[in-house]
């Protein structure tokens, strides 16, 4: 989520709030990266992150804080620049975090 824009990230949070998603499917947490990050690390209700952040302190706290509850930790860091690319955008990236097994999908008509 921008801090320099924050309302669509608030705003979609508000519209998924307010589907037929199952709660806990999409998190999306407002706040400073520095007071979130201790204690997503280490919350036994959180199973597995993906760090794209890039930054060494974060990257360390977050592998500090789930080597504490065993939660799968993966490290995709990427240079700010490349948020925007190709790359950056990848939906790919939390394959590794998704259980096939209890994913949840809609089925059609």
């Amino acid at each position: 989520m921008s801090r320099c824009a924050p309302l669509p990230a608030l705003s979609f949070a508000e519209i998924l709030a307010t589907s037929d998603l199952p709660g806990g499917v999409v998190n999306i947490l407002a706040g400073q990266r520095a007071e979130l990050v201790p204690h997503i690390a280490s919350h036994m209700d959180v199973n597995a992150i993906v760090d794209g952040a890039g930054v060494p302190e974060i990257s360390a706290q977050l592998r500090a804080g789930v080597a504490t509850n065993l939660k799968r930790y993966f490290n995709h860091a990427l240079p700010e620049a490349d948020w925007f690319t190709e790359r950056g955008e990848d939906p790919y990236w939390i394959l590794d975090t998704v259980e096939m097994k209890t994913a949840w999908h809609p089925i059609g008509l």
